[in-house]
């Protein structure tokens, strides 16, 4: 079995997917206390620190990993801080904003893993024009004792069963003595995953209706449904949130594919504070009716108020959007539900719109094993066939 550090993991969504392809998480790590809760719910047998990963030493993580050896460390560290204003990379790594970018690095380098695998937004990718990748690979080429060979793609995750359209940049490296390239998955099929096909089997709840634990409302209608309800006998974090009549009127109003600018003078939001005047503030993703025989757009961290039911006037409940990012049933969520602003942790949705989409995480892992396991087999293949071809 291959082994893993998961680091910035958050609620376990890449920790997930790459436990189904049979590497061995032997330490995770992220700072947000609700995270911790659902995490050590979901992977009881995997120690887990929490808090800032600078503040971490070698002699922590060394008491946990003790002797084994690391195939793997993964992880999407923020990297909005990054600016290359100022040439001079002692400079730039030294920004507060790059450290935790830093701190993935260095935990690279005390290591020395076989591989690693990045996750971040796409946006990375023409940042100053694109010298920040440049630069972000450069570390990562020169990280440890050897250096990785390393490979950047944008994956979305439609492409791999996923019922979202969500793309993120996948950065991945392997060391360079083992003379490895890494390979990237490659698409599923044809046909992708809708939001009806995803969530059409749990309970139809109207807003503020839902309960902890509920009985599924059908049996499963597809392969998706079948898969998300494997290992569960009930349904878990399918609260639908409470919402006003005015509200809910407003949600009627909207037609699949649209969203509140479509409906702005009948229905559009109030000044808070003065409920007599609209808003002059208006968002093209406020209150946009999914699809229902699409995937969903990107289900952020803030989806909870983003996107209305494609069939019912609310916005969806927490384990709707966990459908929508392939946690299973069994994927149960801690910490508040939703929160307000002076609230410390984040939420199941925030915890849900982070995560990595577990059935993609899924897919670039079974890409990276095949790689490690057989990648020696494959050199040897290319240097017999270099030898034919002299020979001829």
């Amino acid at each position: 079995m291959l082994n893993s550090i998961d680091l910035f993991s958050g609620c376990g969504g890449m920790t997930l997917g790459f436990g189904w392809a049979g590497f061995n998480s032997v330490l995770a790590s992220d700072i947000d206390e609700n995270c911790e809760k659902t995490f050590a719910t979901n992977f009881p047998e995997t120690p887990f620190l929490c808090g800032d990963l600078s503040e971490f030493t070698i002699d922590e993580f060394d008491k946990i990993i003790t002797d084994k050896i690391i195939d793997v460390i993964i992880g999407g560290p923020p990297c909005q801080g990054f600016s290359l204003a100022n040439k001079r990379r002692n400079k730039v790594s030294q920004d507060p904003r790059n450290s935790l970018f830093y701190e993935f690095v260095k935990t690279i380098t005390w290591y020395n893993p076989k591989s690693f695998v990045m996750e971040n937004v796409k946006g990375l990718l023409s940042m100053e024009s694109g010298q920040v990748i440049m630069q972000i690979q450069n570390e990562f080429e020169n990280a440890g004792e050897y250096g990785y060979e390393v490979r950047t793609k944008v994956l979305r995750a439609s492409d791999f069963g996923v019922p979202q359209s969500r793309e993120r940049v996948i950065i991945i490296g392997i060391r360079k003595d083992l003379n490895l390239v890494p390979e990237f998955p490659s698409k599923k099929g044809e046909k992708e995953i809708t939001v009806e096909e995803a969530i059409s089997d749990l309970p139809k709840i109207n807003a503020g209706e839902g309960e902890e634990k509920m009985n599924y409302a059908s049996k499963p209608t597809n392969d998706y449904q079948k898969f998300m309800r494997k290992n569960a006998k009930n349904v878990f974090n399918h609260i639908a949130m409470r919402h006003t009549q005015r509200l809910i009127e407003r949600f009627k109003a909207i037609r699949p594919g649209k969203n509140l600018l479509d409906v702005w003078e009948t229905h559009g939001a109030v000044q808070r504070g003065n409920p007599n005047e609209k808003s002059k503030v208006k968002f093209s993703q406020n209150n946009l009716r999914l699809i229902a025989n699409k995937p969903a757009p990107t289900i952020a961290a803030s989806f909870q108020s983003n996107f209305i039911h494609p069939f019912l006037d609310r916005n969806f409940t927490a384990r709707e959007g966990a459908r929508l990012q392939s946690f299973p049933d069994d994927f149960i969520f801690e910490g508040m539900r939703t929160k307000m602003s002076w609230e410390k942790g984040l939420s199941q949705y925030q915890q849900i719109g982070n995560a990595v989409p577990p059935l993609m995480a899924y897919e670039i892992a079974m890409t990276l094993k095949k790689v490690l396991e057989n990648g020696n087999d494959l050199e040897a293949t290319k240097e017999k066939k270099t030898l034919v071809n002299n020979e001829i």
